[in-house]
């Protein structure tokens, strides 16, 4: 039994929603000169706390091991996500009817792909990012960056420096952060009376119903629904007043946030969001005893196609460097004897080995000068744009492979 306990309510862990094994941190990426050394690898277990809810890793290393100097997570490569960022920007100024005389606040800003779009505007806006390469990439886009960790002492700090703001916002953060509640306790102390937080994250029963356990590595603390975090607001003086679905990240919500004693009216989209939440068992034993069965069909099915594709004499290259797709790998134990080379768009990737399996990532256009049969898209939530931008592999006829959730193999 674990002797963990909920970092939410403190209650003990001791029911397993998925146990990976032994798997290395994500975006440990390994530099060529490092190829012959040796990484470390910590257990990957997920559970579930029976009083709150919340799903979150049984243990995980220090933030510090996976958010430094040399962090390789830079949001712009995506264009769909800055795209999304772009669209978020302009809804919430028209939303909130922000002016030159709002302030925004970001939390983890990375590299400043979507506060480019309020300093465009003229909207004064503050990106807190803790990784000092991110933040110098943002600041070469014209957005002010302090490199810090949020929660309470810091945010206390900013709003003493006058940095208090009408919209606070997180994008894929709140998982993130190994103590949530000073997390979440610090964002009253920014939040001017009538702001708004709006915070972004996959959503668990995604998760659970598309059988998305890659997006399970130590990185990301936990695993969230509306149901778990309703009391951790509650604790922090805050409340959630509207909630939307969203695409993201395999299904995602975004969720509008407030002071409790906010003028703002709660819609019924939250209270249907619990309730449907509710209805899926979110909130019951039961329904993440089977969740585990899923996992292990679904490294099946991949290692059988990848042990079939090498006794053909095929070549397999993967797309995108993701710490989901290293999650995956490790998982399956797959390693360069059946994905010959993963291609990435991020120069910072390239050159370097996955973590765990060691496999090189190279260029995007390797792909087309080693001519690969098939091409396994490892960040599926992207697929359609990885399709799109790789489409020239038909021509000598390569196909793609996506493994969430089930093996689909698209010519």
């Amino acid at each position: 039994m674990s002797s963990a306990t909920c970092m939410s309510c403190g209650t003990p862990l001791s029911r397993v929603v998925c146990d990976l094994g032994l798997s290395p941190i994500s975006n440990a990426f390994i530099k060529a000169s490092d190829a012959q050394t040796g990484e470390m690898f910590y257990p990957l277990k997920a559970c579930v706390c029976e009083k709150c809810w919340l799903v979150q890793l049984e243990s995980s290393p220090e933030s510090s091991a996976h958010f430094h100097e040399d962090y390789v997570y830079f949001s712009s490569f995506s264009t769909g996500w800055v795209e999304h960022a772009r669209r978020y920007v302009e809804a919430m100024t028209e939303r909130l009817s922000l002016t030159p005389q709002s302030r925004v606040m970001e939390l983890a800003s990375n590299d400043g792909y979507l506060l480019q779009f309020f300093a465009q505007a003229g909207i004064p806006a503050l990106g807190i990012e803790p990784t000092a390469n991110t933040a110098a990439a943002a600041r070469l886009k014209g957005v002010e960056t302090r490199e810090m960790f949020f929660g309470r002492s810091s945010a206390a700090a900013l709003a003493a420096d006058d940095w208090t703001v009408d919209l606070l916002l997180g994008n894929n953060v709140l998982a993130h952060v190994p103590d949530i509640n000073d997390f979440v306790g610090g964002m009253p102390l920014v939040l001017k009376p009538e702001g708004v937080i709006t915070l972004e994250f996959p959503h668990l029963l995604n998760l659970l119903t598309q059988n998305q356990f890659d997006t399970i590595y130590h990185e990301h603390y936990t695993y969230l629904s509306l149901t778990a975090l309703t009391p951790i607001f509650e604790r922090a003086g805050l409340r959630v007043f509207d909630v939307e679905s969203i695409s993201t990240h395999g299904g995602s919500l975004r969720i509008f946030v407030c002071h409790t004693a906010s003028d703002r009216v709660t819609t019924p989209a939250v209270h249907e969001m619990l309730a449907r939440e509710h209805a899926e068992g979110l909130d019951a034993a039961e329904r993440y005893d089977a969740f585990a069965t899923s996992v292990v069909q679904t490294k099946g099915a991949l290692l059988q196609f990848l042990i079939e594709a090498r006794a053909a004499g095929k070549t397999v290259a993967g797309y995108g460097a993701a710490a989901k797709g290293n999650t995956l790998l490790n998982y399956c134990g797959v390693r360069a004897d059946m994905v010959h080379f993963v291609v990435d768009k991020n120069p910072t990737k390239q050159g370097r080995l996955l973590p765990g399996s060691r496999i090189l990532v190279l260029a995007p256009e390797e792909v087309a000068k080693r001519r690969p049969d098939y091409v396994l898209i490892l960040p599926w939530n992207i697929r359609d744009e990885i399709i799109d931008q790789m489409s020239g592999i038909r021509a000598w006829g390569g196909q793609f492979v996506v493994p969430i959730p089930t093996l689909d193999i698209i010519p």
